[in-house]
């Protein structure tokens, strides 16, 4: 089955000998990347109803998909580190030794593919020979899973070249098997540099260069190799004089971190002539740069985005990204017009269609209050390519990356958390880090609406023990002649009556500009028990209707009351996470506590 391969790599071939044997698929297809060999999947997929054409004038290049009802987002209770010991993969992980994995799941994958084809997909994260990328090998039955990591990574095979002869690939294999919710496994060996996922067809899950490799094996990998792969959005702020400068941010999910990626500046910026280019909304590798500062690139090559709430005033950018060569999961089918349509695009939802699960929907009987009568799914996606995003940096190409001015944080805390403020060096910013707190959202399957800890937006994605994974940001601290400087935001802030006391959106540029500003020290702060505040008259809110210099004040209070609450959550967070924890942030949590009771 392997006669016309295109590559003579020992490595690569026995392996994929090797799982084809147990899978036993009735043919192996390489995966070239050419648009030719694309369109016949497409084609292909449409004929067996995996995925539906859509109205080629409205939506050229674009397709719905929907997965089983059981099987509609990432499953963190069904995800493992495989390390040799458990104390690798720490407490914050689930995990299975490897042995004991391989021999459970090799029952799972036998037979799985027979009467299927096996596709072979070699994909690069990353520009393919820049200094940043990786490479990995995906095996799958399934051409969704082709058709997304077309999309969302870069595919060919210059590849295969550029691996040659090396073992030095990511390898992973996915099956759908049965959609079997009960012996579904993502699994990770990063002692192995290898992926396996089994019994899933939704995304998160399956397309293995996102979350799998580009976090939970990179995360691995960094540490061992000096540089950094965060759960960060990339922008530049471009200013009238045509300099930009880049930030990275991390948010846990339902935080805005896509809206802020493609923000559109305020009138009152957009008139001076300044401009925000998105780099990335998702993953951010970083390393040391010759000039001593952090540099970053996006490694993906697209959007795999949550749909719910995208519209023309929250993310407008997003939305026209989608408009063309985009495959939609779980939406609304619009079957008057052959489009697509979910909660929160417009208020005009379609009166023939077809709901996430392929039922007929009457939008009448929609109650926002209650899911369950969503026409789409609440995490429902689009995978959408870069290129066709309007405000995409012309930097997202470049081999180097961004040199990068500032790390932001951010959470949604409806009292805790003021509006911004910066972190006092880097190991307090690791610290900032590491406390980081949210909501869970539909992200993640689970209860939605629970405060809980979520490090670095990184806590399901860190391919280690989480203590390890601290103790490495502090270590980079020590190798970054010139680091950016560490802030942390909140968007959510609510006032007694639980309202937002912060637009949001497009104006977040306005705590961008005070930060970036901080970063080049051209403007002051005052020091708190948290750490440095702006001056409520240097958040710039000319043009805002209904915020005053009074609402700043509201923003940027801190409550050491409630904060000493917050101290004992981290500490049984601390004690949670385990012994592992560098002292260096039981310092700094002490600290916080003795600032805070004076």
């Amino acid at each position: 089955m392997l006669k016309n391969s295109p590559t003579n790599n020992e490595y690569i071939l026995s392996w994929i000998g090797e799982m084809a044997e147990m899978c036993a698929p009735d043919k192996i297809v390489w995966i070239d990347g050419s648009e030719e060999q694309t369109e016949a999947l497409r084609t292909e997929a449409c004929a067996s109803g995996e995925i539906i054409k859509l109205n080629q004038e409205k939506l050229p290049g674009c397709y719905l998909h929907r997965t089983a009802i059981n099987d509609v987002a990432r499953v963190e209770g069904r995800t493992f580190i495989c390390t040799r010991t458990k104390e690798d993969a720490g407490n914050i992980n689930n995990w299975m030794s490897p042995d004991e994995c391989k021999e459970k799941l090799t029952k799972l994958y036998r037979g799985s593919m027979k009467g299927q084809t096996m596709y072979v997909i070699p994909y690069s994260m990353g520009i393919v020979g820049s200094p940043f990328a990786k490479y990995g090998i995906e095996l799958t039955d399934s051409i969704y899973v082709v058709l997304n990591m077309l999309i969302m990574t870069r595919v060919g095979f210059d590849v295969l070249y550029a691996i040659c002869d090396s073992p030095d690939y990511i390898k992973g294999l996915h099956a759908r098997a049965q959609l079997d919710e009960e012996n579904r496994y993502i699994v990770h060996f990063p002692e192995e540099n290898t992926i396996w996922s089994v019994n899933s067809g939704y995304g998160g899950n399956v397309l293995l260069g996102k979350k799998c490799f580009a976090l939970r094996i990179a995360s691995y990998l960094g540490r061992h190799e000096n540089w950094m792969a965060e759960h960060m959005l990339i922008l530049g702020v471009e200013y009238p004089n045509g300099e930009t400068k880049y930030v990275c941010a991390a948010f846990p999910s339902a935080c805005g971190k896509t809206n802020l990626a493609m923000l559109i500046p305020p009138e009152y910026y957009s008139k001076k002539g300044y401009k925000v280019h998105c780099v990335g909304d998702d993953i951010a590798w970083l390393r040391v740069g010759d000039d001593g500062r952090l540099w970053a690139v996006n490694p993906e090559n697209g959007f795999f985005g949550v749909a719910p709430g995208t519209n023309e005033k929250t993310n407008p950018n997003a939305l026209h990204t989608t408009l063309k060569d985009t495959i939609f999961t779980n939406v609304v089918h619009n079957t008057k017009d052959n489009t697509v349509w979910w909660e929160g695009l417009d208020k005009n939802p379609p009166t023939e269609a077809i709901d996430w699960m392929g039922r007929p929907w009457d939008y009448r009987k929609y109650d926002k209050n209650d899911k369950s009568t969503c026409g789409a799914h609440p995490n429902s996606r689009f995978t959408a390519k870069a290129t066709n995003c309007p405000c995409l940096s012309e930097e997202f190409n470049n081999p180097m990356g961004v040199p990068i001015s500032a790390i932001i944080f951010g959470g949604r805390r409806a009292k805790t958390a003021p509006l911004v403020y910066q972190s006092t060096s880097w190991q307090n910013g690791a610290f900032v880090g590491s406390i980081m707190a949210s909501e869970t959202t539909a992200a993640a399957s689970g209860v939605v609406g629970v405060v809980r800890r979520d490090p670095m937006a990184m806590r399901p994605f860190v391919g280690y023990d989480m203590g390890d994974y601290w103790q490495h940001w502090l270590n980079m601290g020590k190798i970054i002649p010139n680091p950016p400087k560490i802030f942390h935001v909140n968007w959510f802030r609510t006032d007694g009556e639980g309202n937002f006391l912060w637009p949001g959106f497009g104006d977040n540029m306005r705590v961008l500009m005070w930060i970036l500003a901080r970063c080049e020290e051209k403007i002051d702060a005052r020091e708190s028990a948290i750490g440095y505040l702006p001056h409520p008259e240097d958040i710039c809110i000319e043009g805002l209707k209904n915020v005053t210099l009074d609402t700043v004040k509201e923003l940027l209070e801190v409550d050491a009351k409630s904060w000493l609450e917050d101290v004992e959550n981290i500490k049984a967070f601390y004690e949670q996470v385990g012994e592992r924890v560098p002292n260096e942030l039981y310092t700094e949590l002490e600290a916080l506590e003795n600032r805070l009771k004076k």
